[in-house]
């Protein structure tokens, strides 16, 4: 593909970094990432992919933007209170770089469909934006079955973490967890809030897993857990084992099928806490 003028500017800073140059920007343009959940995560994380290059960028979220959504979810503004998230982000997404494709799915995310979706443009990695353990859960399941890279983030309070999964590379987010925790045993961001900023800094790290990924470089969150402390200003890197009882990525997986796990009943025993989500 040949670069016009206009993308040989717009993508100047990049093409001067060794790391990146004209080859790696084309990788960008070519790249296809799916970004499950419009909110405070994938808000950051859409727009700098966006901004980035990346050539066709996948946004599913069935929610509507709220008032209350605007402290920190960037991509949306008062003006689109009412819309869809997912036509919001799109907007925000081609308005700000006209270069990509922007693909919406105005649905939630379930056993019958993440499949399709995932699937649908062949994505080559996928992000993590959601704001509950059963979806994550899904989101690991589905991602592991079909042998696709994604990387989790979670936020509450003052605390992030996220964590990246490469297939057969690295343990993946049910090695860690095993299982969602029980209803209502841990708080979601609208019961216990969460200071603005902190979509801001794990969608941003969660958008750099995926340039680097696009991009062939080395350094990625896999077989590790970063957290971050906003109260103490703290980063902390963990590094993580695959564990070979994973049900799901493990050498004899008992679980094949996807599942909605708000249906499902969870054993608290088997909820291993490395931090708030």
């Amino acid at each position: 593909m040949a670069f016009t003028d206009a993308q040989l500017e717009r993508y100047s800073r990049h093409i001067i970094l060794k790391e990146v140059g004209v080859k790696g920007q084309k990788r960008l343009m070519e790249g296809r990432v799916l970004i499950i959940g419009a909110g405070g995560l994938g808000a950051p994380a859409a727009m700098y992919l966006a901004a980035a290059g990346v050539g066709t960028i996948g946004i599913a979220d069935a929610d509507v933007v709220e008032l209350s959504n605007l402290q920190r979810q960037i991509i949306h503004s008062t003006g689109d209170i009412g819309k869809p998230k997912v036509q919001s982000a799109q907007e925000t997404m081609q308005a700000m770089n006209p270069d990509g494709e922007v693909v919406s799915y105005h649905e939630w995310i379930n056993s019958t469909n993440i499949t399709d979706i995932i699937n649908d443009k062949n994505y080559d990695f996928i992000i993590d934006g959601t704001d509950n353990f059963p979806i994550k859960f899904l989101i690991n399941d589905a991602c592991v079955m079909q042998g696709k890279p994604f990387v989790h983030g979670g936020i509450i309070r003052f605390r992030g973490q996220l964590l990246t999964y490469i297939p057969g590379k690295g343990p993946c987010y049910r090695c860690v967890f095993q299982n969602p925790p029980p209803p209502d045993k841990v708080p979601t961001c609208r019961q216990a809030g969460v200071l603005g900023v902190m979509g801001g800094i794990i969608g941003t790290l969660q958008a750099t897993e995926a340039l680097k990924y696009l991009l062939g470089l080395e350094g990625l969150l896999s077989g590790f857990i970063l957290t971050y402390d906003a109260l103490a200003m703290e980063f902390r890197k963990v590094k993580l084992s695959v564990n070979p009882q994973c049900p799901v990525c493990g050498t004899t997986p008992s679980i094949t099928t996807l599942i909605d796990y708000e249906q499902a009943v969870c054993d608290l025993h088997a909820y291993h806490n490395t931090g708030d989500p």
